[in-house]
Order: C-alpha cells, then sequence, then structure tokens
C-alpha cells in the first residue's frame, strides 16, 4: 500500500472562514498541522509558501532546495514535498483549489504563471530583501480579508492573489532558465500534452498515442515540446513515469516488481534498465541512496 498521504485543504479548513482557501503565518500553520504534515506528502490544492526567518531545506519531488530568508516555493497538485526546518522558522503559506481561482476569473487560468505551467518548470524563488518585502505586505493584506467579515472578501483576496502570482511571474521569468516560453504560440498544446501525460501515463508510453489524442503528427508534438521546453515527447512521458517510480519506491511497501507492474511494465528486468537508463542507478540502488541522505 502507498504510505504517502494526499492532503485535501478541507484539513486546513474551519467552517467560519473561506471554503476552498486557507491563509497562515508559517510558525501557526506547522504548529497547528505537525501531525500530518511532518512526513512526504502531497496536496490537492496550489500552495505559496514564504520564508521569512529561519533555515533547513525543503524537498519537491526529489530535488531538495535550500531555505532562508526570502525563500519562496510554489507547489502545484499533486507534488511530493516535506521539509526539515529549524525551530525558528517563520513565514507565510496560502493555499488554494484551482476552482477557487479559475471559476472567478473568465480569462484568467491559473496555469497561466510560468511556475504553473509545467511540472518541469522550477518551484522554487529567492526573493531580494525588497521583495520580500513586497510580498510579506500582501500575505498580511490577505491574512486580514481572510479573518475578516467584509463584503466582497473573496474578491479581495483573489485580488491581492493575482497580484502576489503576477509580481512573482515577472521576478521569475527575468531570474529562471528552466522556463516554458510563453511567446510560442506551442504553448496551449504542450499544457494539454501534460495533462494527457498525467491521465494515461501509466497505460500510454507512445509519443504517438498522444499526438493522436491532441490530433496532431508525432513529429509537429516533438517540435512543439522542443520548442517549449527543449525536450523530446519521449523525454517527457519518460520523465513521469521515473518521477511516479520514485514516489513508489520510496512511499510504498510493495515490492519494485510489483511497482514495475503497476506502472505498465510486465518485466521487471525491463523497467529497472529503463529506470537505470534515466538516473544512472538501479531502483534498488536509489532507495539505498535516498534512504541514506535521510539518515545523514
Amino acid at each position: 500500500m502507498n504510505k504517502i498521504q494526499v492532503l485535501n485543504i478541507d484539513a486546513f479548513l474551519s467552517t467560519e472562514n473561506q471554503k476552498e482557501f486557507y491563509v497562515s503565518d508559517l510558525k501557526t500553520h506547522i504548529e497547528k498541522n505537525k501531525s500530518f504534515i511532518t512526513n512526504p506528502h502531497k496536496h490537492n490544492s496550489y500552495l505559496c509558501i514564504l520564508f521569512t526567518k529561519g533555515f533547513g531545506t525543503h524537498e519537491i519531488d526529489f530535488t531538495s532546495y535550500e531555505i532562508k530568508e526570502g525563500s519562496l516555493f510554489l507547489v502545484a497538485p499533486g507534488q511530493t514535498h516535506h521539509w526539515t526546518l529549524s525551530e525558528d522558522i517563520d513565514g507565510y503559506i496560502f493555499t488554494h483549489t484551482q476552482a477557487f481561482y479559475d471559476f472567478h476569473y473568465t480569462k484568467e487560468r491559473i496555469t497561466q504563471f510560468p511556475f504553473f505551467q509545467s511540472v518541469h518548470n522550477n518551484p522554487h524563488i529567492d526573493l531580494t530583501a525588497s521583495d520580500t518585502k513586497t510580498i510579506v505586505n500582501l500575505f498580511d493584506l490577505i491574512y486580514l480579508e481572510y479573518n475578516s467579515q467584509q463584503i466582497l472578501k473573496t474578491q479581495m483576496i483573489l485580488n491581492y492573489i493575482s497580484i502576489i502570482y503576477s509580481t512573482l511571474s515577472r521576478i521569475y521569468i527575468s531570474e529562471s532558465k528552466n522556463v516554458i516560453k510563453n511567446s510560442s504560440n506551442y504553448i496551449e498544446k504542450y499544457t494539454q500534452f501534460e495533462q494527457l501525460i498525467e491521465k494515461h501515463f501509466l497505460t500510454e508510453k507512445s509519443p504517438s498515442k498522444y499526438a493522436d489524442l491532441l490530433h496532431i503528427t508525432s513529429k509537429h508534438l516533438n517540435r512543439i515540446t522542443k520548442s517549449s521546453i527543449n525536450k523530446t515527447a519521449s523525454e517527457l512521458i519518460s520523465e513521469r513515469i521515473i518521477l511516479e517510480a520514485k514516489r513508489k519506491i520510496v512511499h510504498s511497501k510493495i515490492s519494485l516488481s510489483e511497482i514495475a507492474y503497476s506502472l505498465g511494465y510486465d518485466d521487471y528486468a525491463y523497467f529497472s534498465r529503463i529506470f537505470k537508463q534515466k538516473e544512472g542507478i538501479s531502483p534498488t540502488d536509489f532507495l539505498k541512496k535516498y534512504n541514506s541522505k535521510i539518515v545523514n
């Protein structure tokens, strides 16, 4: 059985406050929810986390990031994350469902922001002192609205969220090299392709199958992915499979053969070769290396 927990946003909500949205200072959030956020877990909502004090490490889908003052993280639904934090840690966190944001905008979508356009985009931003102050002020305004009984409360919260995401997008694009190119007309098809991978990767491994679902040729699909993120369609499908394999290897109790089968591979030896080609080590050695890192 898979041990990793998917936290529903309802776990953080109180009935008297805004549904599908939650905000808190980080210290209070950790104290209130330490029983179920200590171990690696996923969310069914989007998270924006800003650290203003303390230090530590934040691991998101097996990539570790240093936590320091001004570290900001944007975690999408389904991503596995956990952290190791100093006792003096503080900051802010808000989380919301996709429906909460998308429902209230006729033209905007949460996936328009570069950090949420693709699972391949970096979820981490290091803010300057000036930018940190700007985002802290916006968090404070959101927190005040969240705990108020004023009219148009949801609209005000959404406006502040949109300003935060827009501000962070400017910083993100100016600093990030690993971001999908917005200028391309291919972005919509690329996003559809990622959504299809998420839906079908356990059963469909062939780029041609996804091309058929998108009503384009395999050649054009590769042109889209190469232009958008400089990777082939096959590489993106493989990366999603390997990520799921890592999650299951680390967070489940089933055997490696059962993991391979759950990912659509009847032959464990074949799956192991694919894993090693991608990661440079076997599934067994990956687990040993990961456990060693956790212990040390």
